[in-house]
């Protein structure tokens, strides 16, 4: 078994294959901050649900993907932040995704918040991904 050099962009690759696929469900291997971007991605209408499966040794993250009018939800996403290049911005700098259609999603000290969130709880971080 390989090691992932990024599976925050393996996670964001499997929801834009599944969603452009028309599947219904994604599940990717679990982590916290992959669960964190989950919780976003619901909060925001992006997934209809989400659940961690198996416990123990080597539990899943299924995600159930959301289609509106036989279209997916999420048309993009963008790994922003990456190993080689980390992008940090400061609070007032959090950048708005389409003008305010999409999402940023930032790791803040505060956990893992939208950029609208981080805006609010004014404190800035890691900027993650872009979701539209």
């Amino acid at each position: 078994m390989s090691a992932l050099t990024d599976p925050i962009a393996d996670f964001l690759t499997r929801l834009r294959n599944a969603s452009r696929a028309g599947k219904s469900e994604v599940i990717a291997p679990y982590s916290r901050i992959k669960a964190d971007i989950a919780r976003i991605l619901k909060q925001e209408g992006y997934i209809s649900a989400f659940e961690v499966e198996g416990g123990g040794e080597m539990p899943q993250l299924k995600v159930v993907t959301k289609f509106v009018n036989r279209s997916p939800a999420i048309t993009g996403l963008k790994r922003v932040s990456k190993p080689g290049l980390r992008k940090y911005v400061g609070a007032k700098e959090v950048p708005r995704v389409l003008g305010g259609l999409g999402i940023s999603i930032l790791s803040t000290p505060k956990g893992v918040l939208s950029g609208r969130e981080a805006k609010k709880e004014n404190v800035g971080g890691e900027l993650l991904a872009f979701v539209w």
